[in-house]
């Protein structure tokens, strides 16, 4: 089935509760608000079954590799080079085939909400609903913008998620830990400036909701602000 004309649902998972979103034909239904975790057991949209499920976890811990450098044996090598995890941490990895990467994963962050929903939301097939990370979508997400310069972001518990492409060439992957909504703009900005790009031409798009006061905020840099 094309994906556009499919019954979808895309839900967002942090330490402190879930969000979700309903398409249909492609078209968006539903958007929730931020969900604490004690409201996942009551969630009527949880009981159905889709033909697509996707399930985006907030975890820091990743990094994007090219396809040339990735070493399957040596995933923890490659994510502890780059973050802090501990021996217990599992740590994965999925293609990024359009980027010609690999990005490696762990969903060990303190949090057990994101397996809780994967065993309750199910796809008409059976399939078993993979958690990717934040970042996974966020890339995915690129080929959707039409703009030259690709800005994408998402913000929650404490950390800031930013994507950054030029046409198909791809300039940023990362996370910030960032205490407030305000450092987190310092940091859009900063990478903004290393890489030469102008906000004033430029939009923001955000998988997370944002409070009016943060969206007028980045309205006064940007040439547009987007959720999506």
């Amino acid at each position: 089935m094309n994906q556009k004309n499919k019954d979808r649902i895309s839900i967002q998972v942090g330490l402190n509760g879930y969000s979700f979103r309903l398409e249909s034909g492609g078209q968006p239904v539903r958007s929730s608000d931020w969900m604490s975790a004690d409201r996942v057991f009551t969630e009527q949209e949880f009981t159905r079954t889709y033909e697509d499920v996707q399930i985006s976890l907030f975890t820091p811990k990743s990094t994007l590799v090219p396809v040339n450098f990735y070493d399957p044996e040596s995933l923890k090598d490659i994510l502890s080079s780059v973050c802090s995890i501990s021996e217990s941490d599992v740590v994965d990895a999925v293609e990024v085939p359009e980027l010609g990467a690999v990005l490696v994963y762990s969903n060990d962050i303190g949090e057990n909400l994101s397996k809780l929903i994967s065993e309750m939301v199910h796809r008409n097939d059976g399939a078993i609903v993979r958690i990717l990370p934040e970042h996974y979508y966020m890339l995915k997400a690129l080929d959707s913008i039409n703009d030259y310069n690709k800005i994408i972001a998402s913000y929650s518990d404490g950390y800031l998620y930013l994507v950054v492409a030029q046409g198909k060439s791809l300039q940023l992957c990362n996370s910030f830990k960032v205490p407030d909504f305000t450092t987190a703009e310092y940091f859009i900005f900063l990478a903004l400036k290393k890489l030469q790009l102008n906000p004033e031409v430029s939009s923001i798009y955000f998988r997370t909701q944002l409070e009016q006061e943060q969206e007028m905020s980045l309205y006064r840099y940007f040439k547009s602000v987007e959720v999506i």
